[in-house]
């Protein structure tokens, strides 16, 4: 009888100690334009500074989930990193955010492809559950309020004329 109790008791912790660590996942967000942006605090992890979306107020922020294995996220870089290049000193900051589990492909992904932006490795990807990230890539552009002006959801050609001028015309 008190083995059944201690293995009760046993089976209970776990449960309990199972839904703490899922938890935050069975909730399903949905951030989309007109909301706040959720805040966030990432640590770097070449440079070790911390990324912080609160370090960016007064600025058009393009948030980017992102990860080395996807391939329309890989598409999608060049355009970022051009974009980035464009805007740098009118008012927008590109950031960044890694879904990578392995911080060695992050890195050689970061060092390979010369990514000119902020970025952070977000591996239990929780900042991109709490901005309902469930495709990658996907890009939230967020308004110097810290609202999200609009939400772009798979790959895109941030070099396009149309994402350009649309752009220019908020700085």
């Amino acid at each position: 009888m008190a083995r059944s109790k201690i293995v009760l008791l046993a089976i209970l912790l776990l449960g309990s100690g199972l839904m703490y660590r899922i938890e935050p996942y069975l909730h399903v967000y949905n951030v989309d334009a007109g909301d706040r942006a959720p805040t966030f605090d990432l640590k770097a992890d070449s440079s070790g500074v911390g990324l912080r979306l609160e370090d960016y107020q007064g600025k058009y922020v393009l948030l980017n989930f992102w990860a080395t294995w996807c391939q329309p996220c890989v598409d999608e870089l060049p355009s970022l990193i051009a974009l980035q290049n464009e805007f740098q000193n009118d008012g927008l900051v590109v950031l960044g955010v890694s879904v990578d589990e392995n911080q060695e492909a992050y890195q050689g992904f970061i060092d390979q492809f010369g990514i000119n932006f902020p970025t952070a490795r977000d591996p239990e990807r929780t900042v991109s559950t709490r901005y309902g990230t469930q495709k990658y890539p996907e890009t939230y552009l967020i308004d110097p309020a810290g609202r999200v002006a609009r939400k772009y959801v798979g790959p895109e050609n941030w070099m396009r004329p149309e994402v350009v001028n649309h752009l220019r015309s908020l700085l």
